[in-house]
């Protein structure tokens, strides 16, 4: 199994754990790339760190944000592995790990779910500012809220009413914005 194969895995996997926005390999601020990085309700993030041979684990280890777990990202954070690659008292203070066994994604140790800091969550922000200015770029000449706005054009264009099944961003739920009481 390739890297690239393994981070399509961790997507897919965040996706099944209830991720509503996922990224994979994007840079961060603090020199943090995380394989796959994804937000449920009330901005609870989970990293994946996908590692296809213990020489590429035990790299992992010097790096500053590893060594520094206040500068990581991610509420909760979790290795996924080929089968019985890792140990479990291999890992880091509250980690999770996850293997891959015949094409299926298998939780062998769960994670904290409060390894974030203020400083991770600012490195957060900032990879997902730095993730929607490239949409910006590529949408262009169009501005980001333009192109949000989409419902308001289709609306426009049908004198005033929205299609059938659409239904007006003011009543659109977005669970991002609960706080964790409200989303318990």
């Amino acid at each position: 199994m390739t890297h690239a194969q393994l981070v399509q895995k961790a997507v897919a996997w965040l996706r099944a754990y209830r991720c509503g926005v996922i990224l994979s390999e994007q840079a961060c601020l603090s020199g943090e790339m995380p394989d796959a990085i994804g937000w449920k309700r009330a901005c609870h993030s989970v990293l994946i760190e996908c590692k296809i041979s213990r020489a590429d684990f035990l790299a992992d280890r010097g790096k500053p944000f590893r060594r520094k777990q206040e500068l990581g990202l991610g509420c909760e954070r979790f290795y996924l592995t080929p089968a019985a690659m890792l140990r479990l008292q291999e890992l880091p203070a509250g980690w999770g790990l996850l293997e891959c066994h015949n094409r299926k994604i298998k939780l062998l140790h769960p994670a904290a779910k409060n390894l974030r800091t203020a400083t991770g969550f600012r490195y957060e922000m900032n990879l997902l500012l730095a993730s929607l200015r490239r949409v910006e770029i590529r949408i262009e000449p169009q501005n980001l809220t333009e192109f949000l706005k989409w419902k308001n054009r289709l609306a426009e264009y049908n004198q005033g009413v929205l299609p059938e099944g659409i239904v007006p961003a003011e009543e659109e739920s977005n669970f991002f914005l609960e706080t964790e009481a409200a989303s318990s």
